[in-house]
């Protein structure tokens, strides 16, 4: 189906759009018939690119942008002199066709005209003084290509959008209105609160995970579609600014790690190890304002209802489910318990160390390293697991950062390496598993390097979220999307097992008892029956 593409001649919403200005700005309206009176855009909306900065706002927050930065596909971006962190933000545009004033959710839908691409550009050199107004970092001229073509939001169901961008013709952003926070429909219901949506406003609805920097000679494609209509690709090319900022006349701008990581949307990409930005309150220099945000909640892999579960079933028995479905690489090897006895159930917190080297020890090494950030995020019901190669030949933690786990409500903490202050660890209580003491301290064999990444603990793959538990036989790791499966069938298993053991006790063979065969089959179900 081609795009939808109104003749505004004939069309009566365009017509009244047409005689709001007559103004030309320097880029141009995109493929807006006239110069939009608002551009409000939001903050964060998509699922991915708020797990991805780690915060998931209890609501949506907003910001303007000014409509002289509208400009029209096939279009420039001036990436200004001096900057270094230009980046790209494909979204979903909708276009105001009726005036809405409170209206209800279930009405909201009506007052949209049309859907179309956008490109919600901004320079994280200046977001330190904006803090979330977004007033430089993302009003330039050009910094809201809009078209190419727009398609009639009568048509269309809101949930069902997609929106792609690609760089350079590689595809960067891939996601559907289906993973939304907030439903675009909510968007338009919840700023007709706080003022009138006039004719010709645009909503920018906000960008998944995959939004990065791009530097000149760059080409950004945005594309819209959904119910078999395309917007085509909004292309924008970067190119480079001769001009510089004037120091007297306001603030220049200012990078930092924290900026580069989240402008190339992970500090893997920004080419830094993660373990030296600074973590993210919020409450300087991020776009996003602080009082929008609420933490993504700890531990929400494991319900009541499934830890209360995974701590009556012994780890041994989940090994053996894990096997049947092909798992065989799911133990942590060589830890043991600190304290025997010691149950361990939660989701994974990781941490990484590389090995020592003495110039990445002093640069990544001191101050408030991965280490000691990884301790202080973690949340209630999550599991510091450690990766330390399964060198013992120093500590990876001690006293007081096991106090800190504790006092943070973690349910433990698994390393494969060392463990220093052994015994004063152990009287903290907090359930630890390691491959056991060494009293050197953490420059000898390790660097912290970056955390909530994916690790190898003890052989292992471990990843940020996956289910940890642990007992005398050891640790193992659970994928979350198995864990409820596995472990009603290791329950189930346990039953079984403990009507054999009760049948060996009572002197009968093993043979065809350990497996059944349907002889005992047929004896066990009905023992279930009665029992």
């Amino acid at each position: 189906m081609q795009p939808i593409i109104y003749d505004f001649t004939y069309d009566a919403r365009a017509r009244e759009l047409m005689t709001l200005s007559t103004d030309a700005a320097p880029h141009g309206f995109g493929a807006l018939p006239a110069r939009p009176g608002k551009i409000i855009a939001i903050h964060l909306s998509y699922a991915s690119r708020a797990d991805q900065r780690g915060r998931r706002p209890a609501a949506p927050s907003y910001f303007f942008k000014p409509s002289s930065s509208v400009a029209a596909s096939g279009g420039t971006i001036e990436r200004p002199a001096g900057t270094e962190l230009l980046a790209f933000e494909g979204e979903i545009a909708l276009v105001i066709g009726t005036p809405a004033r409170r209206v209800p959710l279930a009405d909201a839908w009506d007052h949209v005209a049309w859907v179309t691409a956008s490109n919600d550009f901004g320079l994280y050199d200046l977001r330190a003084n904006d803090k979330g107004s977004n007033v430089r970092s993302k009003g330039g001229d050009g910094f809201t290509p809009i078209g190419p073509s727009l398609l009639d939001a009568a048509t269309l169901n809101p949930g069902d959008l997609r929106l792609r961008t690609w760089v350079n013709g590689e595809l960067a952003q891939d996601d559907t209105t289906a993973g939304l926070i907030f439903p675009l429909p909510q968007l338009v219901a919840d700023l007709s609160q706080h003022f009138t949506l006039e004719t010709g406003d645009v909503i920018l609805t906000g960008t998944p995970a995959g939004s990065s920097v791009v530097v000149p000679g760059d080409v950004v494609e945005v594309e819209v579609s959904g119910s078999g209509s395309s917007t085509g690709r909004l292309r924008t090319t970067v190119t480079q600014g001769a001009a510089s900022f004037d120091p007297a006349l306001g603030s220049l701008p200012a990078v930092d790690d924290l900026q580069r990581a989240e402008a190339w949307g992970s500090p893997e990409a920004a080419g830094l190890s993660g373990s030296g930005v600074p973590a993210d309150t919020g409450a300087s220099a991020t776009a996003e304002p602080a009082s929008a945000e609420t933490p993504v909640p700890a531990g929400t892999g494991v319900t009541p209802d499934l830890r209360e579960k995974l701590l009556r079933v012994p780890v041994a028995g989940l090994s053996a489910q894990l096997r049947k479905r092909g798992l065989n690489n799911v133990t942590i090897d060589g830890v043991r318990p600190m304290h025997p006895g010691t149950k361990i159930v939660g989701t994974a917190k990781t941490l990484r160390f590389v090995p020592g080297r003495e110039d990445l020890f002093q640069s990544h090494g001191g101050g408030y390293n991965a280490q000691k950030r990884a301790f202080d995020a973690v949340g209630e019901g999550e599991v510091i697991v450690i990766e330390a190669r399964g060198e013992t030949g120093s500590g990876t933690l001690g006293d007081v950062l096991a106090l800190r786990a504790q006092a943070r409500g973690a349910a433990g903490i698994v390393t494969d390496g060392g463990v220093r202050d052994y015994d004063t660890v152990a009287e903290v209580g907090i359930p630890v598993f390691s491959a056991g003491p060494h009293p050197a301290v953490l420059g000898r064999k390790h660097v912290p390097w970056e955390h909530d990444v994916t690790i190898g603990c003890g052989g292992t793959t471990v990843q940020p979220g996956d289910i940890i538990v642990g007992d005398g036989d050891g640790v193992i790791v659970i994928p979350p999307a198995l864990a409820d499966e596995v472990v009603d069938a290791a329950l189930a298993q346990e039953d079984e097992d403990a009507y054999v053991a009760q049948q060996v006790r009572a002197g009968h063979p093993v043979d065809g008892l350990f497996p059944m065969n349907a002889e005992w089959r047929a004896r066990y179900d009905a023992w279930r029956r009665k029992n």
